[in-house]
């Protein structure tokens, strides 16, 4: 398996493992390798945030059908729905 990870241009000094971690869920979201939920938790990061890091690099969020039905659950469990 091979996954390229596009780095951004203002990597400096301060790049750190969160960082990486960041970075590493962003490719392999965006090679379709993992959820979008499971990119996030990668990341460390909330999904809201993460889709925003994401629409900032012009990636798309590919949102399949189990996705939107997990989502509709956890709606639900919390009186949501």
């Amino acid at each position: 398996m091979q996954i390229t990870i596009n780095l951004p241009d203002s990597l400096d000094q301060t790049f750190d493992e969160t960082d990486w971690f960041r970075e590493i869920a962003i490719a392999l979201f965006e090679q379709e390798r993992i959820s979008l939920r499971r990119a996030s938790k990668i990341s460390g990061m909330e999904a809201m945030n993460f889709q925003k890091q994401l629409a900032d690099r012009g990636i798309c969020v590919h949102y399949d059908l189990e996705e939107l039905e997990q989502d509709v659950e956890r709606l639900q469990a919390r009186g949501w729905l």
